[in-house]
């Protein structure tokens, strides 16, 4: 489905993503993980087509992805980090010009639309415009428009930022289903329990630089520790969180400081 074959990209004299390189099978949901500032939204950049590696190639369906080409972004759904929309619109407004940048035909573009925003629990907000949405509301809206067009590939950077409880267990739900019917998952998580649960295959990455990749079990193994969350901070250097957390208490704690 997607082969990332030794990327580069650096920006002036910081080296943001460094020599990486991984490959999406259909069916597989791929975790890209990695501390603050690693690369992960630069490498995502440069799989859409929105920056060019300095080295390296990106193949999707087996076609070379240069950045002017923008048939094969028809069969991928993304969504951003920031959730940037034309908050001037109404969700439904919103999600019809997306709809049309696809060639969606108009009938099943309003039928679709219709049934995400009710089962997003969406449905009383579609005529609302999207300045007065929440900060979930607007990553569902997101979610709504990166799948309408029922893409082979979707590509989710920090997904679950600002949604509920019942908005993640849904959105994990998702996830299985579309895997489920062959399409792939490239996605971008801090919330490494949900990470667990889903991803097939991982990979953490820091300084733009591959640490591990494999299952979680594999990745796991190869730590002191039995969760994914205490194996990443040790494979990315810290090590120390128990006593960072009890230090910044005992800070709070000290009434004698100041």
């Amino acid at each position: 489905m997607l082969k990332v074959n030794h990327i580069s990209r650096s920006f002036e004299k910081v080296k943001a993503v460094n020599d990486l390189s991984f490959e999406i099978q259909e069916g597989e949901v791929f975790a890209l993980l990695g501390p603050n500032g690693s690369g992960k939204t630069t490498t995502i950049k440069m799989i859409l087509g929105m920056l060019k590696p300095d080295n390296g190639e990106i193949y999707f369906l087996n076609q070379k992805i240069e950045p002017q080409m923008t048939d094969y972004k028809r069969e991928i759904g993304y969504v951003p980090e920031q959730a940037v929309v034309y908050e001037n619109l109404t969700g439904i407004e919103y999600v019809t010009f997306v709809g049309n940048l696809y060639n969606l035909p108009a009938e099943e573009l309003k039928v679709k639309a219709s049934k995400l925003f009710s089962l997003l629990e969406m449905g009383n907000a579609k005529e609302q415009l999207i300045r007065e949405y929440s900060k979930g509301m607007k990553q569902k809206l997101l979610l709504i428009t990166s799948m309408i067009h029922n893409p082979k590939l979707l590509i989710f950077d920090e997904p679950f930022s600002g949604l509920d409880a019942n908005s993640v267990s849904v959105y994990k739900e998702i996830i299985k289903e579309q895997v489920a019917s062959g399409k792939s998952v490239l996605f971008c998580s801090h919330i490494l329990e949900v990470v667990e649960k889903i991803a097939t295959k991982i990979m953490i990455i820091k300084n733009g630089t591959e640490l591990v990749s494999g299952t979680t079990n594999e990745i796991i193994s190869q730590t002191k520790f039995d969760t994914l969350d205490r194996a990443f901070n040790e494979l990315t250097g810290q090590e120390d969180i128990d006593s960072k957390a009890k230090q910044i208490v005992g800070i709070i704690s000290d009434n004698n400081n100041g």
